[in-house]
């Protein structure tokens, strides 16, 4: 299923239109999967669009249930279906977070990180405060005794990504824990990005919804989730944010008023059909990536002046091309790779490519081939 090679050229796919001037470039950056979705999920649009009517649509409390049930199945956190609140997007809601804020007030996040988490308070005019991520036993870790040092009197709000982009770090549950006492002692509100939740491809990790572990952190977060990045299907901007605290979830609600629209009727009616009858393509997509994986480590570890450390989750490899001493991103696109480059996601980031290696087999190792000739070429 998964070494199906799918032409998405005349889609106005963002992967391919961004760096369409580079047409024999094969692109590997933006964080969607070169994979068909669920056949449930198309068959249900499919029914969907039968209809021919696509009118304003409400949430119904079946499609707050298939989410409810299906957090409670993958992660073991139970909530009351009242704790959803829709969006369009992540983005939009780390945007919503960020104007909760009172003007003088100000947010803590870690780089290098996911670029709009730096964006979303700029965007609000709220100052942020960014704590560079360390490299400890061979993953990308907090440094907590640095982190709680940059927090003042005016930080309130924590943004972080579970598991990290980059890095695909997984937070262990005495790692979570620290960062809930850190908020607690602080009266700092967690906004923790969770859309890769599902996307746990080390067997000896496990993901812990933060706000799972005690009622007093819960009163604090913020959850992102979303079946987008799980299911393939990001181009309907379908998300929500799971808040238990009624009034945090009306100040966010406040917040949002009426910039956001919420969810369309074709994001909820593949939400709905995702979280019910998506698990075996879950389980075959996350063994297929996991295979993918260990093609980029060995690739990595063929090519020396690279770097890879430990990952988790995700399908995005945050490779380490600072030994090349050069510009990596550029060297790769004139070597035939669009990547990401690791400078837009803030400190830290310099010197780094992100990898999307959620795509067929055989595309996958072209990539591989063509960066492994550009590493050649720029070391001999």
């Amino acid at each position: 299923m998964f070494n199906k090679t799918i032409d998405r050229s005349g889609t106005n796919a963002l992967k391919l239109e961004r760096y369409k001037e580079y047409k024999e470039a094969i692109p590997a950056w933006v964080a969607d999967m070169d994979f068909e979705s669920p056949k449930c999920v198309i068959e249900a649009l499919e029914e969907r669009v039968k209809h021919g009517i696509f009118g304003y649509t409400s949430t119904d409390d079946d499609t707050k249930n298939a989410i409810v049930n299906f957090i409670k199945r993958y992660h073991g956190w139970s909530f009351d279906k009242d704790s959803l609140v829709f969006t369009s997007g992540v983005v939009a809601s780390l945007n919503i977070a960020c104007k909760m804020l009172k003007p003088n007030e100000s947010v803590i996040t870690t780089t290098p990180i996911y670029p709009y988490f730096l964006s979303a308070p700029e965007n609000m005019d709220r100052k942020v405060r960014a704590v560079a991520m360390r490299e400890i036993e061979g993953r990308w870790s907090i440094d907590f005794d640095e982190f709680e040092r940059n927090i003042d009197a005016d930080c309130k709000l924590f943004l972080l990504c579970n598991p990290y982009n980059p890095g695909g770090t997984v937070f262990t549950k005495d790692e979570l824990l620290k960062i809930g006492e850190i908020a607690l002692k602080h009266d700092l509100i967690i906004c923790l990005d969770e859309i890769h939740a599902e996307l746990v491809l080390n067997k000896n990790a496990k993901h812990i919804p933060i706000a799972s572990l005690s009622p007093q952190i819960a009163d604090k977060t913020i959850t992102l989730m979303a079946p987008s990045k799980t299911f393939n299907i990001a181009g309907l901007q379908s998300s929500f944010a799971v808040i238990e605290n009624a009034k945090l979830r009306a100040r966010f609600e406040k917040s949002m008023g009426h910039i956001n629209g919420g969810v369309n009727l074709l994001a909820l009616t593949a939400t709905k059909a995702a979280y019910e009858g998506g698990d075996e393509w879950l389980r075959e997509v996350k063994e297929y990536l996991a295979e993918n994986l260990q093609i980029v480590k060995e690739f990595v570890k063929n090519c020396p002046p690279l770097r890879l450390l430990d990952m988790d989750a995700t399908y995005l490899a945050w490779i380490d091309c600072r030994a090349l001493n050069t510009n990596a991103w550029q060297l790769f696109l004139k070597g035939g790779v669009v990547l990401n480059d690791g400078k837009s996601f803030g400190g830290g980031g310099d010197g780094f490519v992100r990898l999307n290696f959620a795509m067929p087999r055989v595309v996958l190792k072209e990539v591989l081939a063509r960066m492994e000739k550009a590493v050649r070429l720029c070391t001999n």
